[in-house]
Formats: structure tokens, sequence, C-alpha cells
């Protein structure tokens, strides 16, 4: 163990948990199902960036759940001026949660780093993402064995970055911040928000942001230079 790290606490979407990939397999399916003729790729430009935006709004409670899965489809495809009734979007929303836990690819390296360090610290998740999925997502891609304990946002009440939820997984781990380390893909929600109980964050910069007095690594594997 270096610097007295004994507990690592990972993100799982975006983190570890190929979000886009697996969301954009997700997507080809139900359009297909639900006879939606869109160009996938036009598609995914736009929604991918709302998505984030929505995810934003949940974090600050600015939207509840069902909002966030009808708003990011809606504003997707009024985006790019195809017309889908409000009954056709509410019937992509379930059937894209139903069918995006069936695709389950992982970064690079996930599974070689949760082996390499599963040995030498207890491993943790913290996630923003509806639990009913997150438990599926991790069990479907031979994750969930790894972990002692997961919370999620809707256990606590309230999501990343606000300190209520890094200190109800502390506790839940048995872990104090100073021997804990936050891994994860957002500055926001998951960096300064550890920062912020006392914890240590490196981010996960597999988009190649801009970035400032932030450890950083752009691969799963480089968690071995610092950890």
């Amino acid at each position: 163990m270096k610097n007295g790290i004994k507990h690592i606490f990972f993100d799982l979407d975006h983190t570890l948990w190929d979000f886009d990939k697996n969301s954009g397999l997700t997507f080809k399916k139900i359009f297909k199902q639900n006879k939606i003729d869109v160009e996938l790729s036009e598609f995914l430009e736009v929604y991918e960036p709302i998505n984030l935006k929505y995810w934003k709004l949940y974090r600050e409670e600015r939207v509840t759940k069902p909002n966030l899965r009808y708003g990011r489809l809606k504003e997707a495809f009024d985006a790019i001026g195809v017309n889908v009734s409000d009954e056709k979007i509410n019937l992509l929303s379930v059937a894209y949660i139903e069918y995006l836990t069936t695709f389950n690819h992982l970064y690079d390296g996930t599974i070689e780093i949760l082996e390499y360090l599963q040995y030498k610290y207890h491993l943790h998740i913290i996630t923003n993402g509806f639990e009913e999925a997150q438990e599926r997502k991790m069990r479907n891609s031979n994750i969930r064995t790894y972990f002692k304990t997961v919370t999620n946002s809707e256990m606590v009440g309230v999501k990343k970055p606000n300190p209520k939820i890094f200190n109800f997984a502390l506790q839940q781990a048995n872990a104090s911040s100073g021997e804990s380390i936050m891994i994860g893909d957002s500055i926001e929600a998951d960096i300064e928000g550890a920062v912020s109980v006392g914890m240590r964050a490196i981010l996960f910069n597999h988009r190649n942001s801009q970035t400032n007095k932030v450890e950083v690594i752009q691969h799963l594997n480089e968690l071995k230079n610092h950890l």
C-alpha cells in the first residue's frame, strides 16, 4: 500500500463500464426494433453531450429521473430535426434502460487493474447511476465480486459531489478519508467531491480534457504507477 491508502473507490460509468460504447449499441438495437429511421452516428453526436448535460442537472437536483430519461431523448431528436411522438419517446426510454445492461463492454484494462488491486486494497464503488441498472451492469460484466461495498446515490438520497454520499460510502466501507482514494472521470462529481471530504483523487481523463492541479491517468493500467 502506498501513502497509507487502504481503500479505493471507483466511479462506474465512464470509468470502468464503457457507457458511450454500450449506449450506442443499445440505441442501434432499439431504433431498429421501433423502426426509428435516423443516422445513428448523427444521433449519438448530439445525444452524448445532451446526456452529460442532463446528468449534471440530475446531480444538481434540477431534474427528476423521469425528466432525465425523457428529456435527453426529446432534445436529441429535436436537435437533428426528427419528429418522434412523446408516446414513442417514452417507449424508447423504457427500452433503453431494459437493454442497456445487456451490452457490457468495459474500458481497456479494467479486469487487469481490478485483479492487480484487489489483493492490495479494499475496492468499492460510488455511483450516481440508477440503482437497478448499476447492479446489473456490474454483474453482467463480471466485476461485481471485486467490490466490497457499492454506494449508490439513490441509497443516500444525494448525488456526487455532495459530501454526504462520500461520507456514507466511507462509513459503509469502515474507512477513513485519509486512507482512501477516489478514481473517476468527472472533475466536478468525482474529484472535487472526494477532495471536499479529505480523500485523495485521480481523474480518469479518457476524454483528454484540459486539467489543472489534478492527478491524471489516461489508461486504467497507469494506476499501477500511483498505487
